[in-house]
This record gives structure tokens, sequence and C-alpha cells, in this order.
């Protein structure tokens, strides 16, 4: 079975970060299954094709069309279901940021097809494809397979890994010819947003996030600290975020984004199952509570029980160290 990668957006020549890490993830998967990497490149992307190749897509469809000049979802899964269309039964991977959640059911929709959101990770049992996704809030994790010829998953940032390029690597585009319908989105405004030099959230690696604990934004600033000297980013919960510690754009869970570094390190959070949900994929989870029963612990790998105004400055006392800083 083959594994198709749909991807919007690039990195200059290059395809996005996220459409890198899905076409890494193909092709190990098609290691395994026997299958070829089909990339979609929609819009901008389109203009990466030849380095969808070098990341490892072994076809490239691309839809260049007016219509995906804005983040439509409807016109975008049309064009996904015309790329599909030149495949036959496949696995359909979908990037898991904004658009993404809104594309992924429409396509499915479309294709007819079984689709899993939020997947953790995808991998080949020897017959078929098996998705992991977060359940119950994230204190359970599901595997779960399609019935359907075509399959939809729609994969967290970060949950997999991008290979590194070959420039050299052989591979065939083509750019298939889609009778697209105006967009119905109409924009009105655009607002940058400003991250000033920082890593943006769920492309970090580290996320450092704090919580009601932390008892005001004061704290905020040492987090901010050892997020740069680790090279990541600072989190939120939501209660923080209300609170009016720290601006929403920083807020962890179901409400806000979902995060899956290779190190998270939640500090006076409690671990509430909203907030769990959007960082459950993280490979290492490093909780700071001075509440030995605090839920946090049930899905951290590390736990420090202990007042966070003792554990971090110690331990940012040592980073500082270790950085030279």
């Amino acid at each position: 079975m083959n594994i198709v990668v749909i991807g919007w957006g690039r990195d200059g020549d290059a395809p996005s970060a996220a459409v890198r890490e899905l076409l890494g993830g193909a092709r190990r998967l098609a290691e395994k299954s026997g299958g070829q990497v089909v990339a979609g490149a929609l819009g901008a992307a389109a203009q990466a094709a030849q380095g969808m190749v070098a990341y490892g897509a072994d076809q490239v469809l691309t839809v260049d069309h007016p219509a995906l000049a804005e983040a439509d979802a409807e016109a975008y899964a049309a064009a996904a279901e015309a790329v599909c269309g030149r495949t036959g039964e496949a696995l359909v991977l979908v990037p898991g940021d904004r658009l993404g959640w809104e594309v992924a059911p429409r396509l499915a929709h479309r294709l007819k097809a079984g689709l899993v959101t939020d997947c953790v990770s995808v991998d080949w049992d020897g017959s078929r494809f098996v998705m992991t996704k977060p359940v119950y809030g994230g204190k359970a994790m599901a595997k779960l397979v399609a019935r359907t010829a075509m399959q939809v998953a729609l994969v967290r940032t970060r949950a997999m890994e991008a290979l590194a390029p070959q420039p050299g690597r052989a591979g065939r585009v083509e750019a298939l010819s889609v009778d697209l319908a105006p967009g119905r989105v109409k924009v009105i405004e655009r607002k940058k947003e400003e991250t000033q030099g920082q890593v943006r959230l769920e492309d970090a690696r580290v996320v450092v996030s704090g919580g009601r604990g932390l008892g005001g934004p004061e704290p905020f600033k040492m987090l901010e600290e050892i997020a740069r000297l680790l090279g990541g980013a600072v989190g939120a919960s939501l209660a923080a975020v209300d609170a009016g510690w720290i601006s929403p754009q920083h807020q962890v869970g179901q409400t806000g984004k979902s995060v899956a570094p290779d190190l998270y390190i939640a500090v006076g959070i409690s671990g509430a199952s909203q907030h769990v949900a959007g960082m459950s994929g993280s490979k290492t989870i490093v909780a700071i509570n001075k509440d030995p029963e605090a839920p946090i612990f049930r899905v951290a790998h590390i736990g420090v029980v202990g007042d966070y105004k003792e554990v971090l400055p110690a331990f940012l006392a040592e980073l500082r160290k270790i950085k030279g800083a």
C-alpha cells in the first residue's frame, strides 16, 4: 500500500518542517510495507516539489491554483482528493496544524476513508497500518486500524522525524490540472504573531511550561531563561493563561496547542486532562510539583516532588554553568 503525504507551505526550495517530518515517517513506513511514497504538493508547496523528492518522496503530484492562495480548507481538500485519485489504496498523512485539522475530515469524507486524528505514531504490523493516539484526556493511548481502502491520519507536529535530504535522489514530478471552485473564505485582516526570534511552540524540541502553581507572572521569567538556554519555547496551562500571567499563544492543551517535543518540563502544573491531552506525545516528560498526588506524575517519566522555588534556581544555576552563561 502506498503512503501519500499531503503538504502545503514551503521553506525556500524545501518543503515545510511539518511536511519534511511526514516524508521521513512515510519513507520509513514504505520500507516496511513495500509501498511507494507519493507527495501531494498543494499551493505554494508546488514550488518545493524537488525538495520533497530529496526528503523521501518517490513521486510528487503538484496542484497550484488561485483558490489555494488562502487557507481555504474546502479548496485544499478538493486538491488533495485529486492527488489521492491517482494513488490507489493508500494511507494518507496530513500535517496536524490548524489547516490540517480542517482539511483531514473533509478529505476523509470525500474519499469515504477512515480517519484517525491527533496521531502520535503510525506503524506497520506486517499486514496493515496501526495508528496510535491519546484518549481519555491523554491518560491512555489507543491503537487504531482503518477498515477502509483509503485511510487518513492527521499526525501531530514532531510525531515523526525528517530524514537528511538527498539532493541527487531520483523521483518523478507531475503537475495536475484541477478545476477548483472559487474559495468561500475571504481574508478580512492579517495579524502577524510577534515571536521576537523565539522558537515556535509547536516546533520546539524543548518546552518549559508553567501552571497555576507558579503563583503569578514573575516566575515565567525563570522559565523563559531555561527555555532560551535549552533552545526551546515556553508553554503554559489554561489556568496560567486565564489568570493573565502569560499570553494565550503559549497555552498547551485541548483548547490551546498540541506539542510533542523531545523534552517537556511541567512546572507547577497539576495535570488536568485537557492539558495532558496537548502534551502527552512528548518523548520525555519531567514534572516538578510540590503535591506528590498531582495527576501530572501519572504521565511523567521523571517526577520531582518539591517547591519549584527551590528546584528551579538550582537547576538554572547548573544550566548556566554548563552553557557558560
